[in-house]
């Protein structure tokens, strides 16, 4: 598919690999709805969110590259705010061509001392949010009778760990769900993938992973994370948000593939 002039929704857009996609869509000529709650408090989480200031910031990053940007705030566990996204980005933009699944949370713990909310929010954002966010987006695309949807999962979809039960569930969850709505979406020419990035330095590994790391290792945490990706990764090197940027414009872009999840983990994650 080609690309310049395209229309793309990416959920969780402010900030780490929803800004990651965003910049790298954008050096494809493709013009974008950026979309994320604006609300850094939640109850549930032990971490803040992005604000609708870094929403705006990457905005104005994108519209240097050239193309269309439009920021929209809305929650993904709730379908009516993911309506109104879809028809605000059809007025404003023309058309939905790519949705990009980014949006997404996690919290830790064992599965004996987790809270209840925190399982509930989990599974609501990462795996009800891209359920939501598809359906509501998918009468506008089959329209179009071409385009993309790729689903931002994890490796942590892919091998569970303890401690991650809720996080885990949502990114197995993600995989599946890829891989159904690539047979539903099939005979309208909407191709369905799924992205697992590997190790990052965003907010997650920064203000909860990070953490839990940097104990086990007897070390700060950016010592403890050099140190974890030296012994997990055959590249021996971390992951970035444009690493996960340009796997999401190659699968964009990639007319016969469908259903596929690609790990980005340097080696991390083999099956």
């Amino acid at each position: 598919m080609e690309l310049k002039g395209k229309n793309a929704i990416i959920t969780g857009a402010a900030r780490g690999i929803g800004r990651g996609i965003a910049l790298e869509l954008a050096a494809a000529g493709v013009n974008l709805a950026l979309v994320d709650l604006g609300s850094p408090a939640d109850p549930a989480l032990t971490y803040n969110l992005s604000a609708q200031t870094e929403l705006n910031r990457t905005v104005e990053e994108v519209k240097k590259l050239g193309v269309k940007a439009i920021p929209i705030l809305a929650d993904v566990t709730r379908f009516a705010d993911l309506e109104r996204m879809a028809s605000e980005v059809v007025a404003k933009l023309g058309a939905i061509d790519i949705l990009v699944n980014n949006a997404g949370i996690i919290a830790v713990g064992p599965v004996a001392a987790l809270a209840e909310e925190a399982w509930d929010r989990v599974m609501a954002v990462n795996a009800k949010g891209a359920f939501l966010c598809s359906k509501a987006c998918i009468p506008h695309m089959t329209r179009r009778s071409e385009g993309a949807i790729v689903n931002i999962a994890s490796v942590a979809g892919k091998t569970g760990h303890g401690g991650l039960s809720a996080y885990c569930a949502s990114k197995f969850a993600i995989i599946g769900f890829t891989q159904s709505l690539a047979e539903e979406l099939g005979p309208a020419n909407i191709r369905v993938n799924a992205v697992c990035p590997g190790y990052l330095r965003t907010a997650m590994w920064s203000d909860v992973l990070g953490p839990v790391i940097a104990v086990q290792y007897g070390m700060n945490r950016e010592a403890a994370f050099d140190e974890f990706i030296a012994h997990t990764t055959f590249l021996k090197r971390e992951q970035t948000p444009v690493d996960i940027g340009a796997a999401v414009v190659f699968l964009c872009r990639a007319d016969n593939i469908t259903g596929e999840t690609i790990n980005v983990a340097g080696g991390g994650e083999l099956h």
